[in-house]
């Protein structure tokens, strides 16, 4: 863990406090579902790349805390319509029940539409930029990576795959939409936000999209190997859901090794990039390290 960024991540925390309605916000159950998730945790894992982007190209952390925080409720968003039990039906998330259990598939269906629309009002209303066009930018960078091309799309490829046997290039599509696609965009918006060049843009690109498909490898490793403790959530999950992984096509050794390759193709992709890529690196190394 000393790898991560502790700082950056207790600062994305408290900007969702503070950018985020209060509980007793009428509809009530609804505000209470949406921060039930949100402030409940977690590494703040794209948030945080984002600052860490923007910071490579000289930006301050506050100055893209609104576009971090909009990701952040986007990646929650998807969280809780993971657990429902029409996808994955889980029952505990970053070690709190999932939810739709504490709140019922309704509210907690609702929940999830607010915050992604929560995301794009937070972006466009508090997000500044001296060239407002990036902000329509990171506003179309989300969007894509969030739909029908992006964690929906890999979403719904992983749900038809279950329980049956598909090719490496298959999974591969699964994880770095359904992922991948998000960090990508955290990592882009970050850049574009900081005043990347496109070449500089290009080099944020291959990075996120490595070190997406090396977080969902090393998801896929610690499902399989993590406690529910070091989890957050139940562990073995993929394998009762019969889900298309990696340690379930290739084994978990291979696994590992695919994992360190695409680390090592992130930070590959920072070495064409100036200013300090110091963090960028502790990150990659960070993802197949983590035990969480």
């Amino acid at each position: 863990m000393s790898l991560y960024p502790e700082a950056v991540r207790a600062l994305v925390d408290t900007a969702l406090e503070e950018y985020f309605p209060a509980a007793d916000t009428y509809p009530e159950i609804l505000y209470q579902s949406m921060r039930y998730s949100l402030l409940a945790g977690g590494k703040r894992f794209r948030p945080v790349l984002t600052i860490l982007a923007a910071g490579v190209f000289g930006a301050a952390p506050d100055s893209v805390l609104p576009c971090a925080c909009g990701i952040e409720y986007i990646h929650t968003y998807s969280l809780i319509h993971d657990d429902l039990p029409a996808v994955d039906n889980d029952d505990l998330r970053r070690g709190l029940p999932t939810n739709h259990k504490k709140f019922g598939e309704d509210i907690a269906i609702m929940a999830g539409d607010a915050l992604f629309a929560e995301a794009f009002s937070l972006i466009s209303r508090l997000q500044t930029a001296s060239d407002q066009r990036k902000i329509i930018e990171v506003i179309r960078e989300i969007a894509a990576a969030s739909g029908p091309g992006g964690m929906v799309g890999g979403q719904v490829v992983d749900m038809a795959s279950t329980g049956k046997p598909i090719s490496l290039e298959t999974l591969r599509f699964i994880h770095a939409r359904k992922t991948g696609r998000l960090i990508t965009a955290a990592a882009r918006c970050g850049a574009i936000l900081g005043g990347a060049t496109d070449e500089e843009l290009d080099a944020v690109t291959s990075y996120g999209t490595h070190l997406g498909l090396a977080f969902q490898i090393t998801d896929d490793i610690l499902d399989e190997t993590g406690s529910v403790e070091e989890l957050g959530k139940t562990p073995g999950q993929d394998q009762t859901l019969h889900k298309a992984t990696y340690p379930a096509l290739v084994g978990l050794d291979e696994s590992r090794r695919l994992a360190r390759a695409e680390a090592k193709a992130a930070t590959a992709a920072v070495d064409k990039m100036s200013g300090n890529t110091g963090a960028l690196r502790d990150l990659a190394e960070f993802v197949t390290e983590r035990t969480g």
